[in-house]
């Protein structure tokens, strides 16, 4: 696992231990940000169910001013991999799991620009997230979500929230959401 663009490219990325993870694979993490365009100009970013963190590592590395990291688990390992790429100053990493660790991520006072939504599969918890999101103002005007969910999974329907693509790789089905909201 790796960086593959932006002034941390070709770094390599630890993974937490055990099978409690399922990384994305570098094929879909590249075909993500071709879909939501590969380079930022600032903008702040969720990545709850970071795992290493190598979604919100790699917006950070292609502009995204700051990231916030959540995980129930492998908080240690998206520490570490924020330091080995002298990211940690760009960042905040919150332990704990949906929905107890998301009421913490209130206070930090960010409306996300971009969020990565990717849930170990057998929980289907992505309406609810999107929908609490929205319902706490913690999503900026025209925030973009990068839901991956298991191939068979069906795309969320949610008010608020336009599917603007979907592509399926392998057994991975990616949907990028645009936050249509006329308030933040």
């Amino acid at each position: 696992m790796r960086v593959i663009a932006g002034d941390k490219k070709g770094r390599r990325l630890t993974a937490p231990t055990g099978n409690g993870t399922r990384p994305t694979s570098d094929r879909v993490k590249e075909a993500m940000f071709s879909m939501i365009g590969p380079y930022f100009d600032g903008g702040t970013v969720l990545d709850p169910f970071a795992g290493s963190g190598a979604l919100g590592i790699e917006a950070l590395s292609r502009g995204a001013s700051y990231a916030v990291f959540v995980d129930k688990h492998s908080t240690d390992v998206v520490t570490a991999n924020l330091q080995a790429l002298e990211l940690a100053g760009q960042a905040t990493v919150v332990r704990g799991a949906w929905p107890h660790a998301f009421a913490r991520i209130k206070g930090l006072g960010f409306a996300y620009d971009l969020v990565f939504l990717d849930p170990p599969y057998r929980l289907d918890v992505y309406a609810d997230i999107m929908g609490w999101l929205a319902s706490e103002a913690l999503l900026a005007r025209d925030a973009t979500i990068v839901a991956e969910f298991a191939r068979a999974h069906d795309p969320v329907h949610l008010s608020g929230f336009e599917a603007s693509r979907e592509h399926v790789y392998g057994e991975t089905k990616v949907c990028v959401y645009r936050y249509e909201s006329e308030g933040r």
